[in-house]
């Protein structure tokens, strides 16, 4: 991202995460999960967790009592703390965190990640379709017997890694970065098994772009039957037969299910593709081809070809060039991962939790601060009529952590 822009320190502090994540989201995911506040949670009631637990992701070089007292130290002075109230032990706030569990925190992520860009919001758009990648990263984890049982490890033997790796693939907006949707898994489920479960959370009015790693007949047929527009890279051992070669030199081809057995119906498929009849979606999807090279940097001769699918058939929906310019926008799930690991977790950092249930509770925590930073970047960069990627995500992070000592906005007594 570019360091020239950035927001103003009164547009940012803890009070980003209370006003992305209000307090009726929470109180209904803790209601939905079954963990409702009890006079025995005392200071700590869930509710008071989850802001705590997004602190933790807010602050990772700090330890619990020290991020504790950097929420909460001078909210007397609003008159909304009690000034006899103590900072909880470490202790303490781990015990809290266990009673709250693996799933509140993703229910209140699901609550507040909506959609974030608007059709002021530049580079979010491919005409009609708001852009959006998927994407997988991993997560290095405390090196626990309960950790290693449930995530495992990369490698093995003398290859193995030095920590157990969570595995996470979520669904991002190219414009905003904000991330709409995840899958956790252990390091042993691939990409491609948390991708499918994101498909059907798909719609109508967004285009998701992927890489050719993503692509399968499976995949494809479960995110076309969404009605979401696709562009993705194909792999290079793809049949593509060519059905219909279009005006602006893209062509139209055909995707077979691999069940469909029999040469001779494969053909019958091809045939009336080229016939321009309808196939069924269960046998076959008719797929734009877009094909292009990438020179490479040093001139001689290594570039790379693309081949793109698209569902968009219809060539004036979408130049060539327009679908080239938006594929590339994939890359930006690669600034927003870069963000969450390099900025907001730190270059080489383990997660902080060292059971199974708290782990969850941290990436989706880790993943609702992220979004709350988001939104603020887009509704500051709209504001000033830029694109977000002017904003500088370091520096929006810098003040946030800044100025977020005594502005939250919750009280540890309140129940009801």
């Amino acid at each position: 991202m570019s360091s020239g822009v950035t927001a103003s320190p009164d547009q940012v502090s803890l009070g980003v995460l209370m006003a992305a994540v209000d307090r009726d989201v929470i109180d209904a995911a803790v209601a939905a999960c079954g963990v409702g506040a009890k006079r025995s949670d005392g200071k700590l009631p869930p509710h008071v967790v989850v802001y705590l637990t997004m602190a933790l992701c807010l602050f990772p070089d700090d330890d619990y009592e020290e991020v504790a007292t950097k929420v909460t130290g001078s909210l007397s002075r609003f008159g909304c703390w009690n000034a006899s109230w103590t900072v909880p032990t470490a202790s303490g706030i781990t015990q809290a965190r266990k009673r709250v569990g693996r799933t509140v925190m993703a229910e209140v992520f699901d609550g507040v990640a909506g959609v974030v860009a608007t059709s002021d919001t530049r580079g979010a758009w491919l005409r009609r379709w708001r852009l959006l990648a998927i994407d997988g990263f991993e997560v290095d984890l405390p090196d626990t017997p309960a950790n290693a049982t449930e995530f495992g490890y990369a490698g093995s033997g003398r290859h193995r890694s030095a920590y157990p790796k969570a595995r996470v693939v979520a669904l991002a907006e190219c414009g905003t970065h904000a991330f709409l949707a995840a899958e956790v898994g252990p390091y042993a489920v691939g990409e491609q098994t948390l991708a499918q479960r994101l498909y059907p959370r798909l719609r109508g009015d967004e285009l998701l772009t992927a890489d050719r790693n993503f692509y399968s007949w499976a995949a494809w047929d479960t995110a076309a039957a969404t009605g979401a527009a696709l562009l993705w890279r194909a792999p290079t051992q793809l049949n593509l037969p060519v059905v219909a070669v279009l005006p602006d030199g893209t062509y139209l081809t055909v995707l077979i299910n691999p069940k469909v057995r029999g040469a001779g119906r494969r053909r019958q498929i091809l045939a009336a593709a080229e016939a321009g009849h309808d196939i069924h979606p269960d046998e076959a999807h008719l797929v734009r081809v877009v094909e292009y090279d990438v020179p490479d940097r040093e001139g001689n001769g290594t570039g790379d070809l693309i081949v793109l699918l698209s569902s968009i058939t219809d060539s004036t929906q979408a130049r060539p060039d327009e679908l080239a310019a938006a594929y590339h926008e994939r890359w930006e799930e690669e600034t927003a991962d870069d963000q969450l690991t390099t900025h907001l977790r730190g270059p080489g950092k383990i997660f902080r939790s060292r059971l199974p249930d708290l782990v969850h509770q941290e990436i989706w925590a880790w993943l609702t601060v992220h979004y709350a930073l988001s939104v603020l970047i887009a509704r500051a960069a709209e504001a000033a009529d830029l694109d977000p990627d002017r904003i500088s995500y370091s520096r929006v992070l810098r003040l946030t952590r800044r100025t977020a000592t005594g502005t939250a906005g919750f009280s540890p007594s309140r129940l009801d």
